[in-house]
């Protein structure tokens, strides 16, 4: 079977404690867990050393973020894990600079990832509705969809050479919740993408 590591996002406040993410972390641990990979979980509320979360993402197949989305993106200590973990992993760990080089004009920007063949996913939690995405009538995302809004997250992922597992998306959290109903959801997006 394969390695993963979940990073859950979430910050803590205390009208949002976290406790849907974490829940949510407890599904695809417990499933894949269960499946036969090997897990590791990465928090922002727990003290963590950036060179020893890049050797997590060297080990790991797959990573999943799990996150809410808090103004449009993950919550600041999710980016600030980023900013340091990632930053890190330039030593050659996650990438080897941008892939450009000064002797060969046609290497694009971007290119210098070394983890090809790795996948990363989100799990995102969303007091958004399902159907303020994906048409243009609506307001606020004027017909973009999810991924087109995590796009720049998509791109951090990118950079280091991996590809995209679908995004997992649960809507609707605080006005209208149907959180049994995500958690089989959930499991059943996991067993389908990691089988």
């Amino acid at each position: 079977m394969s390695n993963v590591l979940i990073i859950n996002g979430h910050e803590y406040y205390s009208f949002s404690e976290g406790k849907l993410n974490a829940s949510l972390v407890d599904v695809a641990r417990d499933t894949l867990t269960a499946m036969g990979h090997q897990v590791q979980v990465s928090t922002m509320r727990e003290e963590y050393d950036p060179g020893a979360e890049v050797d997590k993402h060297v080990w790991a197949d797959s990573v999943i973020v799990q996150s809410p989305v808090n103004w449009m993106g993950v919550p600041w200590s999710c980016k600030k894990y980023m900013d340091l973990v990632y930053t890190t992993g330039l030593d050659g760990r996650l990438c080897t600079g941008d892939g450009r080089t000064r002797s060969d004009a046609s290497k694009q920007y971007g290119t210098g990832g070394v983890l090809q063949g790795r996948k990363y996913m989100f799990s995102l939690t969303f007091n958004a509705p399902r159907e303020a995405f994906d048409d243009a009538g609506q307001y606020l995302f004027q017909g973009w969809g999810v991924d087109d809004l995590f796009w720049p997250m998509h791109m951090n992922f990118r950079f280091f050479g991996m590809t995209p597992i679908d995004t997992f998306v649960c809507y609707d959290v605080v006005k209208n919740p149907r959180i049994e109903e995500d958690f089989s959801r959930y499991k059943t997006h996991l067993e389908q993408h990691f089988a």
